[in-house]
């Protein structure tokens, strides 16, 4: 991928679009085609009743630069949003970082589980329950993994409450998403369980969070975990993000304070609005946003600027399956190189995570300048 990418054409006319395809074609070597489609044939699997699709307005926001443990270059990245202020203001954070030396990102665990639950008459059937599993858990094991030709199990964790075991079948998945790569295997090895045993079992107890916010999914995720880090100058954060960088510390003091005192899982400002955005353009389960958008986010004052900081436990993404072969997510997979490659999965979840962190801080600095009601009536109206 070329490197020093310019600023990309704004405006709002026909010309101005074809400026930015031009644009693109010029920077990343790729011809983005917006007239791809996909026949009947291959919306199997993807969606029941079938009747066409509707088109979602795509932006291109960037370029941004990123240097992380699996994602390496410059990446311009595409969006689908109906929010008016979102690409633009996702760019102004991503040019602060830009300025300033770019994103650092490090991708630390890739897990995702299903977690079945056996149910027995008394507290002995379950003693006994435990000490066969015990006996017979590489056999187990095995019979999951036989299911997927990618997955693996990484470990199978016991949670005891009353009557009931909790089987977790945590699984590394490649570079799927993976939730029905663990269903699969997880039911594979709970039939040969009951086959041998003859205990019942019902597939999902719930402790996997599946597409819920959960303090299980803030400690252990559901898919890659990810944290991301820029420090941005105080001449960048006056001349790019309109405050100073004392004023942002000050504002900022009261943000984890309120979170806590309210529940929330973490302290993001509006992670899902990112997630959900870059969701869309490559063709990820919407649905995850509810569990991926728990978020850690914070800043430290530093000698001549700001640290900001993301980590987001559990992103549940992939490059293969479901939505990515559609023709149009497909291509913008390949936009940002997440199109193939061994590791292309965990490359994405980085990008996606540093894409956020730079919408975070947008939206942190337009708060404590009191410019965000002021931009949302300028630029997110007609």
């Amino acid at each position: 991928m070329k490197k020093t990418f310019n600023s990309i054409p704004r405006g709002y006319k026909l010309k101005d679009r074809e400026l930015r395809l031009n644009h693109i074609q010029r920077v990343t070597d790729i011809t983005i085609n917006n007239s791809l489609t996909n026949t009947d044939e291959e919306m199997e699997g993807i969606i029941e009743n079938y009747i066409g699709c509707m088109k979602i307005p795509m932006a291109i926001v960037g370029p941004l630069r990123l240097k992380g443990s699996y994602a390496d270059g410059e990446f311009c990245i595409p969006i689908c949003t109906l929010e008016g202020t979102l690409s633009m203001s996702m760019s102004r954070g991503i040019s602060a970082s830009n300025y300033s030396g770019g994103f650092t990102s490090k991708h630390f665990r890739q897990e995702l589980s299903r977690s079945p639950i056996f149910i027995f008459d008394n507290l002995n059937e379950l003693t006994n329950f435990k000490t066969w599993f015990n006996n017979n858990k590489s056999e187990i094991i095995q019979i999951a993994e036989r299911t997927t030709n990618y997955g693996k199990i990484i470990r199978i964790d016991l949670f005891f409450i009353h009557n009931y075991i909790i089987l977790d079948f945590v699984m590394s998945t490649g570079n799927a998403a993976g939730q029905n790569m663990v269903s699969l295997a997880s039911q594979a090895a709970c039939d040969y369980i009951y086959k041998k045993t003859g205990y019942k079992f019902f597939l999902e107890s719930n402790l996997n969070s599946d597409k819920k916010a959960s303090s299980r999914n803030m400690l252990l995720g559901r898919g890659h975990a990810v944290t991301v880090e820029t420090l941005i100058s105080d001449k960048i954060m006056k001349r790019v993000l309109k405050i100073d960088s004392d004023t942002l510390m000050k504002n900022w003091k009261y943000y984890p304070t309120v979170s806590s005192m309210i529940g929330t899982y973490g302290n993001g400002l509006h992670v899902s609005n990112a997630l959900t955005a870059l969701y869309l353009a490559t063709g990820q389960d919407t649905a995850c946003v509810a569990e991926n958008s728990i978020a850690h986010f914070d800043m430290d004052r530093e000698e001549n600027g700001i640290r900001f900081k993301l980590t987001l436990p559990s992103l549940t993404v992939g490059t293969i399956g479901g939505g990515t072969r559609l023709a149009m997510q497909k291509q913008n997979l390949k936009l940002i190189g997440c199109d193939s490659g061994k590791y292309s999965s965990r490359k994405l979840a980085e990008i996606i995570a540093s894409a956020t962190l730079g919408l975070e801080i947008s939206l942190a600095c337009a708060v404590a300048s009191h410019t965000w009601t002021n931009a949302h009536m300028k630029y997110g109206r007609k």
